[in-house]
């Protein structure tokens, strides 16, 4: 039973595929969401026996609870991307429009990793005198959607429920990118999501939760998440 980051959809089902391959008799069940949200079950005792996450503060969480003791080394890195429906409505062309009066955005739930780092590149932006010290409140005031993970944020957007929404760059996927019109956050704004992986500590099979670890971090595992975009771990 493998916990991970909604963001991690694609590449874990590959994962998942590739190791039960290897692994003659053995299913691999897959729980996605917010971070978060699967931080908080964890702690709250759900039966799980890896945790994939999309930011080190909900590992935390789940090491706050006891429930992860060992090693959680990060196994991949993202970064963020506005994305709006096809067509752009809006009119989106740069970072500094979603904070244009009218402009519908869409965001995570405060505490979902992606919501974090988005609040964060705001920030930044926001000391740049050329967005304002108050980008991230004008940004905030045309928020109409939290949706409670990244990918529920990214199919709102294709369906043209809102102007614009901050995603992960790995969840405009090459099968939904048609979907969607980009802009390009600047690299000085822009943030680095960093995903930890760790066994749970109470996991019934730990010797397997171990060598799924172990295969998300090897060069198959690698190479499925390069394959749907993600960036290696840092010094990787």
């Amino acid at each position: 039973m493998i916990f991970a980051a909604a963001s991690l959809t694609d590449a874990f089902d590959e994962i998942g595929a590739a190791f039960s391959a290897q692994h003659s008799g053995v299913e691999v069940i897959l729980n996605y969401g917010a971070s978060s949200t699967l931080a908080a079950q964890i702690g709250e005792g759900s039966p799980a026996d890896v945790f994939a996450s999309a930011n080190e503060r909900q590992m935390g969480v789940a090491q706050a609870a006891g429930r992860v003791t060992g090693d959680a080394p990060i196994f991949a890195t993202n970064h963020l991307v506005v994305i709006m429906p096809i067509g752009n409505p809006a009119g989106v062309t740069e970072l500094r429009d979603l904070a244009r009066p009218g402009v519908h955005v869409l965001l995570a739930v405060p505490g979902a990793p992606v919501r974090d780092l988005a609040e964060t590149m705001f920030e930044r932006a926001a000391q740049d005198p050329g967005y304002g010290k108050d980008f991230k409140q004008r940004v905030l005031v045309n928020l109409v959607s939290e949706e409670q993970n990244v990918r529920q944020v990214t199919a709102k957007i294709a369906l043209g429920e809102a102007d614009a929404g901050v995603v992960f760059v790995t969840d405009v996927t090459s099968s939904i990118a048609g979907q969607f019109a980009l802009v390009e956050i600047p690299s000085q704004f822009n943030v680095t999501a960093e995903y930890p992986i760790a066994v749970i500590r109470d996991t019934g099979q730990p010797e397997l939760a171990r060598e799924f670890v172990d295969f998300v971090l090897g060069p198959e595992g690698q190479r499925i998440l390069a394959q749907w975009g993600f960036s290696p771990p840092p010094g990787g």
